[in-house]
C-alpha cells in the first residue's frame, strides 16, 4: 500500500517522529513523509509513534491508498534534496 504521513507534534518529539518515519517512508518536506509499505511495516510504524507522542497536544495524519495510480504530484520549487524542479 501506498502510505503519506503527515505530522506536528512538539518539537521536544519532532526529531524522534523524523528518524522513526524515515526508518519506513521517504522524507518528502518538513513534517511529510511518503512511501511504499506493508500493512505489518504500517502497524509497526504506528506503535513506535505511540511510544513517542503526546496524543492530547501531537498529531499525525496517515493518507492511504493501495496504489498510485490514480495520483499525481507535481512539485515547485526545491525537492528535500535541494535540487530544483521547474513546471
Amino acid at each position: 500500500m501506498y502510505l503519506i504521513m503527515v505530522y506536528d507534534v512538539n518539537e521536544k518529539r519532532v526529531n524522534k517522529v523524523l528518524k522513526i518515519g524515515r526508518k519506513y517512508l521517504d522524507w518528502i518536506q518538513n513534517s511529510v513523509l511518503e512511501g511504499e509499505i506493508t500493512i505489518a511495516k504500517y502497524e509497526k510504524l504506528k506503535l513506535e509513534i505511540l511510544d513517542v507522542i503526546n496524543k492530547e497536544e501531537d498529531s499525525v495524519i496517515f493518507y492511504i491508498s493501495r496504489t498510485t495510480m490514480y495520483s499525481k504530484r507535481e512539485i515547485i520549487g526545491l525537492t528535500k534534496g535541494g535540487s530544483k524542479l521547474i513546471i
